[in-house]
């Protein structure tokens, strides 16, 4: 594989792994505000266990979840990358051949 190609799959990568960062940063801000603002009106201990037990299981799971796929998009970055790439270039190439047909339509007279 060529060193531009290499260059745009690990910018993409890096790219994808920032973003599931701060995905996950707000899954757990936004977790947590709710938490705290639903338990403030709860009076019953069992609603609040529930509600402790719930939250706590959509982090882990979520968490895990997000991790497993960055880790799964590192292992095999050069084969996903690679076809968004492709399929980029592709779309980028058949877009300005368009481009360049309606061109020549408007300047024929």
């Amino acid at each position: 594989m060529d060193q531009a190609m290499r260059k745009r799959i690990n910018g993409m990568f890096v790219r994808d792994r920032r973003m599931a960062r701060i995905a996950l940063l707000l899954l757990w801000v936004t977790l947590g505000y709710v938490y705290v603002a639903v338990t403030a009106y709860t009076t019953d201990p069992a609603v609040r266990v529930a509600l402790s037990i719930g939250a706590g299981a959509v982090l882990v799971f979520n968490t895990a979840s997000i991790l497993a796929m960055v880790r799964h998009y590192k292992d095999d970055k050069d084969h996903i990358y690679g076809l968004d790439i492709r399929h980029l270039d592709e779309n980028r190439a058949s877009k300005a051949e368009s481009a360049e047909m309606k061109d020549e339509a408007l300047a024929r007279p």
